[in-house]
């Protein structure tokens, strides 16, 4: 099970776009506090456009409940990982994985990159920018396990106007 773990989000429309694209692909989601908002916020719920009630999300108090409670292989996104995205597997769907995204101002703490450098991963870019933005991040991690796994239980073809739609 492909799984999305926020450490510490602020910025509300990001947790609202994450959650909604959560709910579009059958990802887990992870809230770790402290939350810079409130769920009831009017920007996560216009960012998430209505899907919200479909995102199957947890909080925990803190990253050691977190951790406590949900076993896999932890991918940590980090400016600083060494190894692109891509480099790692993700193919095996009877294995829970968790990328974990860093708060939008400071990321991940140094401390817990330490314990699984492994892990570390770095989406690629060039150095105009010092990262891309969170849910932009979060997209491009799920899809790419998705991708990776046949894009396992999603939709080929749009379900509501049907597959001729173009056609007629």
């Amino acid at each position: 099970m492909i799984n999305v773990v926020l450490f510490e989000p602020e910025i509300p429309a990001n947790t609202g776009n994450i959650m909604r694209t959560c709910a579009g692909t059958g990802t887990k989601l992870h809230l770790i506090k402290p939350l810079g908002f409130k769920l009831e916020d009017k920007y996560i719920k216009r960012c998430g456009a209505g899907y919200i009630e479909k995102c199957d999300y947890t909080i925990y108090e803190n990253y050691e409940e977190f951790v406590s409670k949900n076993k896999g292989t932890y991918y940590y996104l980090t400016r600083y990982g060494h190894k692109p995205h891509t480099a790692f597997n993700y193919q095996n769907m009877k294995e829970n994985i968790y990328f974990i995204f860093g708060k939008e101002s400071t990321g991940i703490p140094k401390e817990l990159l330490q314990k699984d450098l492994t892990h570390c991963m770095r989406i690629p870019m060039n150095e105009n920018i010092r990262a891309l933005n969170l849910s932009n991040t979060v997209a491009i991690m799920v899809y790419e396990a998705l991708r990776q796994q046949n894009y396992k239980d999603l939709l080929f073809e749009e379900p509501f106007k049907g597959k001729d739609y173009l056609e007629k």
